[in-house]
């Protein structure tokens, strides 16, 4: 199973950085047409943005971890273990129910997309526009990979309780300082 989770994450990171490559060059391409030769690239801004799109939803699919995210712990790390874990199990079912309640609205309107297509952007095999279904069906598959993982992560938390290295902060203690007056500590 460990080898099958690094092949994947490998696998994804190299997806994520060959997009993030594409992007880099287009962006490169786009300046160099625009102020060497003096005829920019329409294509190019619209591109940048299609990758950029995709960029986001897909790293965050299934690259970003749980403890990269910026969250507002405060209450979380104020209450018992017990009460961390409810706050867990009821966070992760609200993201659940939440991304599969608005699942298939959400599709309805992606799929309703494909009779628009790009204004500039062309699929290189057959010269045609890309249907902006083909762009924006990557925000599904973030929805699908979110449910997956919030439903893998409450039953998680049902079984070994609210996860513990989530909320740690590098350096700092969890102890508060001691303060010392004169020769003694308070």
């Amino acid at each position: 199973m460990k080898l099958i989770s690094k092949w994947f994450t490998c696998s994804v990171e190299g997806i994520a950085a060959a997009m993030l490559a594409a992007m880099f060059f287009t962006f490169l391409l786009q300046i160099f047409s625009r102020y060497i030769l003096v005829a920019p690239f329409g294509w190019t801004l619209e591109f940048c943005l299609i990758l950029w799109l995709w960029i986001v939803f897909f790293g965050n699919a299934f690259l970003v971890r749980e403890k990269d995210h910026v969250t507002f712990d405060i209450l979380y790390l104020s209450v018992p273990r017990r009460g961390q874990q409810v706050l867990a199990l009821i966070a992760a079912a609200s993201i659940v129910v939440g991304m599969a309640w608005s699942f298939l609205p959400t599709w309805d309107y992606i799929d309703w997309m494909k009779i628009r297509k790009t204004p500039t952007v062309e699929n290189p095999f057959t010269g045609n526009k890309i249907p902006l279904r083909t762009i924006f069906s990557i925000y599904a598959v973030f929805m699908i990979a979110i449910i997956i993982r919030y439903s893998w992560r409450f039953v998680d938390i049902l079984r070994n309780g609210p996860p513990s290295d989530e909320h740690e902060i590098p350096g700092h203690e969890h102890e508060p300082p001691s303060i010392q007056q004169g020769d003694e500590v308070v």
